[in-house]
């Protein structure tokens, strides 16, 4: 009797059952796009989902064809809420039905773990990300985005602006945590983005926000030295510009916020180009940056400094489930 063949649909399976080698040829493709499409490394990422999927610790899930990974996507679960960290399916086999079977089988995991009620996700390389049903459509919300890059060989040679003696700008120092917390909750209030991430709501959710860019690499390595806070004459915080680095010669501006009584001032443009400066002098190129499409004041504020849109993308957020 002939052997059965190996299964021609895709399955999902746990990804404490894969090996990081398993996981290679994923990684590495996915290593790829991101510094083609996007100029980013992501070779820190990388090494961390290698870490954890070697000592079993990474919820998510594998895709698997013939016996091979051909995608995966992982989670994490935090108090009341699932994030999904990544998705990534290898270009051969990247259809809409496969993205669909593994976010699913990533959403039912996160729908079952007791407490969480709501899911976050931002997935830079899902295909056709504002075209597209989803699963669990009818506790979805969509958010268009905008991913941007600016030259820094012109952006840094912007003019100082009306804000640039007003204010006074200094480095970023750890000590600056929790007034920015402060700023962030104050100026996301009733800001599209704090129905996004739900950390811009509280100022314990802000605090583990910067956190988060201060200490790991999702949005690059934090570059201090091209983030600023900006303080009135009465030495009050009025606003952060923070910068990581997303690659030798790449920044990327990984939060810019104005506290509401200086909104209008100029000191988000002065903020920005103090980072950009930093970042050309650091021996950076480009830098990039993630807006919310229906920002227009900031979309525009961007366009004027040089940015110049590269990709289009979706914040996703489930609720009610």
């Amino acid at each position: 009797m002939a052997a059965l063949s190996e299964p021609s649909i895709a399955h999902a399976v746990d990804l404490r059952r894969v090996s990081a080698h398993e996981l290679e040829a994923v990684l590495e493709e996915e290593r790829l796009a991101w510094r083609t499409t996007l100029k980013w490394d992501f070779t820190a990422s990388a090494d961390l989902v290698r870490r954890f999927v070697k000592v079993q610790a990474l919820s998510g899930y594998a895709l698997m064809l013939r016996g091979e990974v051909i995608g995966y996507s992982y989670y994490v679960c935090e108090d009341h809420k699932g994030l999904i960290g990544d998705l990534y399916i290898l270009r051969e086999y990247g259809t809409v039905a496969h993205e669909d079977h593994l976010l699913g089988a990533v959403l039912n995991a996160i729908v079952n773990t007791p407490g969480v009620r709501r899911v976050e996700a931002q997935l830079m390389m899902l295909g056709d990300a504002l075209e597209r049903s989803l699963p669990y459509a009818r506790h979805l919300q969509i958010y268009p985005r905008l991913f941007m890059m600016a030259d820094l060989d012109t952006a840094a040679r912007l003019p100082a602006g009306r804000a640039a003696e007003a204010l006074r700008f200094s480095t970023w120092r750890a000590e600056h945590e929790e007034a920015a917390a402060r700023i962030i909750v104050r100026s996301y209030q009733t800001h599209v983005d704090s129905r996004i991430n739900d950390q811009y709501q509280s100022w314990a959710g802000a605090k583990r926000f910067l956190t988060n860019i201060v200490q790991y690499p999702g949005c690059g390595s934090f570059f201090g030295p091209a983030s600023f806070v900006a303080e009135d004459a009465d030495a009050t915080m009025v606003g952060i510009s923070l910068a990581s680095l997303v690659a030798a010669d790449v920044g990327h501006i990984t939060q810019i916020c104005v506290a509401p009584e200086a909104q209008g001032t100029g000191a988000g443009y002065e903020l920005m180009r103090h980072s950009l400066v930093a970042l050309r002098e650091a021996g950076c190129g480009h830098t990039s940056l993630t807006v919310t499409e229906s920002n227009v004041g900031a979309v525009e504020l961007y366009r004027r400094m040089g940015f110049q849109e590269m990709k289009h993308f979706a914040a996703y957020v489930w609720e009610r489930l």
